[in-house]
Order: C-alpha cells, then sequence, then structure tokens
C-alpha cells in the first residue's frame, strides 16, 4: 500500500503547509473585513464596494496574470505574492487602529483591491505549480486535500477565531494574519523543483497563444461561462450576508463566525466525498447535482428565522461548491498543456472570477434600489430569493450546453 501523499512527497508537503497557513489567514479575513466595513459605514453600497474591490482584480488583471505566471518561476511568485499580501494586511491593521472618518471604507477598498490583486498572482500561480509536484494520478486526492484544508482552516477555524479576536480587538486579526502570510512564504521558498525553461515568445504572442487555445475549446469555454455566473450570483449573497446576519437575524460576530464554520464542515465534507460520489453518480450527475444545491441554499437562506438554519443552508451551498470545485479543477489540469496551464487557466479564471466583483455590486445596489419600497429586512430576503431562482436557470442553461468529455 502507497504511503499518503503528504508522507512521501516533500514539495506537496510544504506547499499543503503553506497553503493551510494563508487559508487560515483568509479565513480570519473573511469574516474580519466585511466586518471592518461595517464599523465604517451602514451603507449598503459602500460594503459591496470593498466587496467588489478584493475581487475587482481578477476581472482586470487575470488575463495578463497568465502570462507572467507561465513565464516566471512559480515558487519565488507565490512567494513574494505572499510577503506582499503582507504588506497590504498590515495597511488594513493601521486603518482599523487609526481614527476612522467617513472616507475611511473607501480607503479599505482601496486596500482590498491591492490585497486582491496580489491574490490573483498567487492563487493563479498555486494552481499552475500544482502538475509539476504532484503525478497526474494524485491530482484529485491532491486538490480534495487542499480544498479540505483550504476550508477548514479559512471557514471552519478562521471566522469563528476572528469573532473571538474582534472581541478583543479589531486589529488583532489582521496582525496574525500578516504572520501567517510571512510564515507561508518561507515555506514555499523551500520547495525544490527542476528550473523550467523560459519562454522565448514575446508578451503579445503569449497572451495570444493562451487566447487561441481557450477560444478554441468549447467545452472549457463553457464551464467557465457557467462558473462565471455560478460566482457572479455566490459573490452577491456573501455580499450582502454580513448584512443578513446583522439585521435579520440579529447574530453577533461570533454568531456569524459560527454561521461560517457550519458552512464550512459542508465544504470539507464535499470535498472529502466528491471521488466517491462521482463514482457512484458519475461526473455529469454531480455537476448538474451541484447548481440544484446552491439554489435551494440559497432560497432557503432567504426564508431563514435563525441562524441554525442558515448554517444548514450554508452546509449544503459549500458542499456542493467543493463538489464542483474538485471535479473541475483536476478536469482542468489534466485538459491542459503543461506549458499553458498558467495562461489558459487565468483567463478561465477571468471568466469565472472576474464576475465576483460585478455581482457584489449588484447584490448591494439591489438591497439599496429595495429597501425603500419593502424594507431592510424583506430587501434582503428578496436578493436571496433571486439568487436560488437563477440558480435554477444556470441549471437549465448547463444541461443543455455543458457535456464534460
Amino acid at each position: 500500500m502507497a504511503a499518503p501523499l503528504l508522507v512521501r512527497n516533500r514539495n506537496y508537503r510544504l506547499l499543503f503547509s503553506a497553503g493551510t497557513l494563508t487559508n487560515l489567514g483568509d479565513g480570519l479575513i473573511l469574516l474580519a473585513l466585511p466586518w471592518l466595513a461595517t464599523l465604517m459605514s451602514q451603507d449598503p453600497v459602500a460594503i459591496g464596494a470593498v466587496a467588489a474591490a478584493g475581487r475587482l482584480p481578477w476581472l482586470l488583471f487575470s488575463i495578463p496574470a497568465g502570462v507572467i505566471i507561465d513565464a516566471a518561476d512559480h515558487r519565488k511568485l507565490i512567494a513574494r505574492a505572499d510577503l506582499l499580501r503582507a504588506a497590504i494586511v498590515l495597511a488594513i491593521l493601521l486603518l482599523a487602529t487609526g481614527d476612522t472618518g467617513p472616507g475611511a471604507v473607501w480607503v479599505l477598498a482601496g486596500l482590498a483591491f491591492l490585497l486582491g490583486s496580489a491574490e490573483v498572482l498567487r492563487d493563479n500561480a498555486a494552481q499552475t505549480i500544482l502538475p509539476s509536484i504532484v503525478q497526474s494520478q494524485d491530482l484529485e486526492a491532491a486538490n480534495g486535500q487542499l480544498w479540505s484544508s483550504e476550508q477548514l482552516t479559512g471557514q471552519f477555524i478562521g471566522p469563528p477565531l476572528a469573532g473571538f479576536l474582534i472581541a478583543a480587538g479589531i486589529g488583532i486579526p489582521f496582525g496574525l494574519d500578516a504572520a501567517l502570510l510571512v510564515l507561508a512564504a518561507g515555506l514555499v521558498w523551500m520547495i525544490s523543483l527542476t528550473p523550467r525553461p523560459k519562454r522565448t515568445s514575446s508578451f503579445g504572442k503569449a497572451l495570444v497563444e493562451g487566447l487561441t487555445f481557450m477560444r478554441r475549446d468549447a467545452t472549457l469555454l463553457r464551464l467557465a461561462i457557467v462558473l462565471g455566473l455560478a460566482n457572479f450570483i455566490s459573490m452577491g449573497t456573501m455580499t450582502v450576508q454580513v448584512l443578513f446576519a446583522q439585521d435579520v437575524l440579529a447574530l453577533s460576530s461570533y454568531g456569524y463566525g459560527f454561521v461560517l464554520s457550519v458552512a464550512a464542515v459542508g465544504a470539507i465534507t464535499g470535498s472529502l466525498l466528491a471521488p466517491r460520489c462521482v463514482t457512484l453518480l458519475g461526473t455529469q450527475p454531480c455537476l448538474y447535482l451541484s447548481i440544484a444545491v446552491w439554489g435551494l441554499g440559497y432560497a432557503t437562506v432567504g426564508l431563514s428565522t435563525s441562524g441554525v438554519l442558515m448554517g444548514i443552508a450554508l452546509f449544503c451551498v459549500m458542499a456542493a461548491a467543493m463538489l464542483w470545485n474538485v471535479i473541475t479543477v483536476s478536469w482542468r489540469q489534466r485538459r491542459i498543456p503543461p506549458e499553458l496551464l498558467g495562461r489558459v487557466n487565468s483567463i478561465y479564471r477571468f471568466f469565472g472570477w472576474g464576475s465576483m466583483p460585478l455581482g457584489a455590486l449588484f447584490a448591494g445596489a439591489l438591497v439599496a434600489w429595495l429597501e425603500p419600497g419593502l424594507g431592510r429586512d424583506m430587501a434582503l430576503r428578496v436578493t436571496f430569493l433571486s439568487a436560488g431562482g437563477a440558480c435554477f436557470a444556470l441549471l437549465a442553461y448547463a444541461m443543455w450546453r455543458l457535456r464534460l468529455d
């Protein structure tokens, strides 16, 4: 019997450990950043702008980032991006602990934009480096473990920990995140890989090569479109989720952190059971099942009267999201040639993640538009109910056009 992947593969062990640290920090920020925004402003448009700013770089920089990634030393790029993120988080810490005026929330949005810009390079490079660290037959196991670790630390441990830390001081989660990012950068720097041949083509030619591959692969392009629509919906719900927890369900920071932790358990469950689910049901049915569960989950949140029901609904949503991720990421890593992986993966994520800031802005604007006529409570509920309906429309499109071959 072969030894577990984490035991027999040193480079993967270092990458996994670094990812665990950064994901724990991301979990702290997941709660602390929007919570800080609500302390600065109760305007849903401003809060939506902070959420959108963190995701806007995926729309603006994903495609050129892929060209940079394919030409760079992935190990050094990941480490340097984490160090840059640590510096930006320290700037947020200074903002959080200083005297904040009425414009502070917009400064926070600017820092969130810079943090997201560094994340574009870091996350794309981390997905691109994985096939050079583990063998093809280990990709599902490696991706499943990475997604499980991300959810355990970033969703289950990080948010409730941030809730406790915020009670002692709003700046504490940001200071801890900066320290974790520095440690993660050191671990990635220790990874040992054979030097990659330098690319000789120009930036423009390299970019065209990636775009051409993406345009010619109809299945990959449709998958990116479905993901983009799904993430538009998801980011919209995430943007107003904190307001729903505060204003509709009257949850404290600890209570909201607990809800996010329940959702994280669902994500861990989904990532661990994904291979077995595919074996029992097949890849295609599992993709459709994921979208259907998203629709039911969002609608249930819209009807929730307690944090418990909200947590159960998000448990199901996140389990379905991890099932989708394990299947589609492994499929992409096999399908795209290694020399094009950074560029094509970044173009894919331009479609898939570039829609997220638009979803955040749309949700904030929708609540602001509905609130005068429906009231705060109903405006927030309608946003989630609309997200559920949109997911079922997306399911109809996927069943019509999306077939993984």
